[in-house]
Formats: C-alpha cells, structure tokens, sequence
C-alpha cells in the first residue's frame, strides 16, 4: 500500500490548534465546576462534542468509498477505550474545579510517560535504558509538584495522575485499531461510547443539575464543540505526521495553560510547578527524541 505523503508543518500547526482548543475547554470547565459536577461536564461535553465527530464523517471522502458503513470488527476494543475515557474525562474534569488550572493541566502531561510505559504489557514494545531513564526523570517531576507526604499534599492531587493514565491507555491501544477503518468512524465510535458512560457515571453520582441560566448553557455547548473539535484536529494531525514529529509541540499546552490560568482565575502557581514541571518536559522530551533515533535506524 502506498504511503501517505508526510505533511509535518500542517499537522504542527493542527496540532497546537488542538491544544488552544483543549486549555479552552479547561477554562469552561473550571468556570462551570462551581456550579455543575465533573460528572454532569463530561456528560455534556461528550453529547455536544458528538457533532464535529458526525461533521467529519459525513465529509470524509473515504468513508463514502467505502460505501459508508457504520459497523466495526473490533467494537469491544471501543467500548473499552470509550469507558477509560470516560473515567479520565471525569477525574481530570474534577481536578480543573478543585486545583490551580495550569498545576492539574502541567500534571496531566504525564501521558506521555505513561504512554512509554504501557506500550511494553499492551503492545509487546521493548523499551531500553533511554527511555526508561526518562520515564524516571519525568515521574520524579510529577512527584515534586504533588509533594506526597508533605502539609501541601492531599489525594485530588492524583485525580489528573489517574487521568494521564486513563488518556494513556487510549492512545497506546489507537495503535491496534484497522488500518482501513476511517479515522472519523471510529472517532464517532468512541465519542458515542464516553457520552453513554459518562451519562450513566452522572445518573449513578445524583443526576443533573438545573441549568441555571441560558449563559451557563452557551457555555456549556462551546465546552462541547471545543473538546469535540479539539480531539479531531489531533486525530487528523496524527494522520498527517509521525507522531515523534508532534509530541515535542504538545508541552506548548503547559505555558498556555499557566497564561490562561493567570490571565482568567488570577492563577500563578509557579512555586508549585518548579522545577517538577521542567523534568516533566525533560523526560517527555527524552522519550520523543529516542523514539526519532529509532525510528530513523
């Protein structure tokens, strides 16, 4: 099969579109949190983010050819990756209400580290003394920002831990979906799954609250549409590059995030994020640059 041509500038560019859109949400989220729980959030944003996912179906020239079908093979492999995202969702969404926004968003980049991590049990990776050097380097920064066993430590700060985990868990088995199954079907498939279970995650923790009002309600649509477009700008950026070519720009989102954070809750938690922040980076860093070494041999 003919390899697609590489396109590396757009998908950069698409890419940290990606992440704008994502701290976006974030805010939305954290100016909602006092109102409406993480649960009801993620249930929302998940039935508003359904749309781009239908938009971009219906437009995708591939599916057509295909003769637009809707079924897939592994359905249990969505299901799964639909349910860990809604239990990442909700534990990420409910840290945004309860810590400084750039502390919950700089702790939840250890995605990567996990990523790393979990490609050895799930996809029978070998990882060698490099990478798990970095892994080490960028845990250490996690643990310097939560501080465990300190007076400044307390248990929502694992609530994004636990979600970089989850989102983790997500990206590594992406790479065990069908070659042939177009990227908005299946995109549409695990948006439709993270609606059910966070609904159902809502229901089961007290149901909703009344919208209070038709602003709260803007709100809450943009939310959705944010973190809808948001997931499929990465989607198609992934698509476009080699992931290598893309992880370096995804730690823009930390010094973003700290800037949103000051500039809309008067947030400015540098003591917290120094110097954890910077091996989180490091060791992000690391990975992505052995990771191009190998892929170059």
């Amino acid at each position: 099969m003919e390899r697609k041509p590489d396109n590396a500038p757009l998908a950069i560019a698409i890419s940290v579109a990606a992440i704008v859109l994502f701290d976006l949400m974030g805010l939305i989220i954290k100016h909602l949190s006092p109102r409406y729980g993480a649960a009801e959030l993620s249930a929302y944003r998940n039935l508003f983010g359904i749309l781009p996912s239908l938009i971009a179906l219906w437009i995708s020239a591939s599916w057509h050819r295909a003769g637009r079908r809707l079924r897939i093979r592994q359905w249990r492999l969505a299901l799964l990756r639909g349910a860990a995202v809604t239990f990442a969702q909700f534990m990420f969404y409910l840290s945004l209400g309860i810590m400084a926004f750039a502390t919950a968003t700089t702790i939840s980049y250890s995605t990567a580290l996990f990523t790393t991590a979990l490609a050895v049990p799930l996809l029978g990776e070998r990882v060698g003394m490099i990478r798990w050097g970095a892994v080490a380097i960028g845990f250490v920064g996690v643990v310097m920002i939560i501080q465990p066993g300190t007076e400044g430590f307390s248990w929502q700060m694992l609530l994004p831990f636990g979600a970089a985990a989850l989102y983790a868990f997500n990206s590594v088995t992406a790479r065990r979906i069908d070659a042939d199954v177009p990227t908005p079907l299946f995109n549409l498939y695990s948006a439709a799954i993270a609606a059910v279970g966070s609904l159902c995650l809502a229901l089961a923790l007290g149901g909703f609250t009344s919208i209070a009002s038709l602003q709260d309600l803007g709100w809450i649509i943009l939310m959705g549409l944010f973190g809808g477009s948001a997931v499929l700008c990465l989607v198609i950026a992934f698509r476009l590059t080699e992931p290598s070519n893309l992880a370096p720009f995804s730690y823009f989102g930390i010094p973003i995030a700290f800037s949103l954070g000051w500039l809309f809750f008067d947030e400015a938690p540098i003591d917290d994020l120094l110097p954890g922040a910077v091996l989180i980076v490091a060791g992000g860093l690391m990975i992505v640059y052995r990771e191009r070494r190998l892929g170059r041999r």
